[in-house]
């Protein structure tokens, strides 16, 4: 049996997501060291208003993240496997030892501004559930357009997926959707179009950026988000977080490799559930928590059950 940590993506956040952290030194430790790498206090970053930049979203993400994994191998669990959606994959690579947390804040800082900076106003993205793949793709085709782009981005389940780009053909889509009997279609609380080819000069420069890094290969495996597969070469991991901004992140092919793997017990990073659910509903037969809502003991307890502690 094995064990899988999973760490979420932007649309997960939630206001005071680092003021709601459990009391714990390694958590204090970790947002301090957060605050130093980017000289600037992290906890200025969860407020309602300050969590409308995508900046500060993904660098929350990152810093409740690791402070939660640290805070759990302190009291003696780790994982045997590790995989992140969307900027969710940096806090993967930092627990699977490919970077250190200090330059993963740096380089989630900068992929946020190069997201905010390089994308005009009147971008976003959506949600659909209920549809086939095929039958969205349908749909996508028959509105997608130079001026106004629009494309499939994130499988998350078999028939929850994402779309982005333009803001006038996300809308098409979604009302469309909606009228072919979609169970969810909304527009997501996201300002960016991620996960497609808008955003193809932001993995250059990522990748450019990454490349001039001391890195390591994984000591923890590491789950791919472009191909869902485990990846243990330090030059795939880095490919994987540059070219993932603007390619779909294949979620449902992620969990899938990972129960393959022999993962029967998902556990989620804060700060809240929504990987949770996914896997939830992809695999009844495996346990799947989050921290946010089991809490650290019950989580620890939990692991060292699954690993035979």
């Amino acid at each position: 049996m094995s064990v899988a940590y999973l760490f979420p993506g932007q649309g997960s956040q939630l206001p005071s997501m680092l003021h709601s952290l459990p009391e714990h030194s390694t958590i204090t430790n970790t947002i301090v060291e957060a605050s130093e790498a980017i000289k600037e206090d992290v906890l200025t970053l969860d407020s309602p208003l300050a969590l409308q930049s995508t900046i500060n979203v993904q660098i929350c993400l990152l810093t409740a993240g690791i402070a939660v994994a640290r805070t759990l191998k302190e009291e003696g669990v780790h994982p045997l496997f590790v995989a992140g959606h969307s900027v969710g994959a940096f806090g993967a690579a930092v627990t699977s030892g490919v970077l250190e947390f200090s330059e993963a804040v740096r380089l989630v800082k900068l992929r946020g501004t190069l997201m905010e900076d390089k994308t005009p106003s009147g971008y976003g993205m959506g949600v659909i559930v209920g549809l086939s793949e095929k039958k969205l793709a349908s749909i996508i085709s028959g509105i997608h357009s130079e001026t106004s782009p629009i494309y499939l981005t994130n499988r998350n389940s078999p028939d929850q997926m994402t779309i982005s780009g333009s803001d006038q053909a996300v809308k098409q889509v979604l009302l469309i959707a909606k009228n072919e009997k979609a169970r969810k279609a909304e527009q997501l609380d996201v300002n960016v179009p991620s996960h497609c080819p808008i955003f193809s000069h932001v993995s250059d420069l990522l990748e450019s950026h990454l490349q001039k890094l001391k890195v390591s290969d994984p000591l923890i495996p590491y789950v791919s988000n472009l191909k869902a597969r485990r990846l243990i070469k330090k030059e795939e991991i880095i490919a994987d977080l540059a070219q993932s901004i603007s390619s779909p992140v294949l979620w449902h092919d992620v969990t899938t490799t990972l129960y393959e793997l022999g993962v029967r017990l998902f556990i989620e990073m804060p700060p809240g559930q929504v990987l949770t659910d996914l896997s939830k509903q992809s695999f009844p037969e495996a346990r799947s928590i989050a921290v946010s809502m089991s809490g650290l003991k019950t989580v620890q307890v939990l692991m060292k059950r699954e690993l035979n502690y």
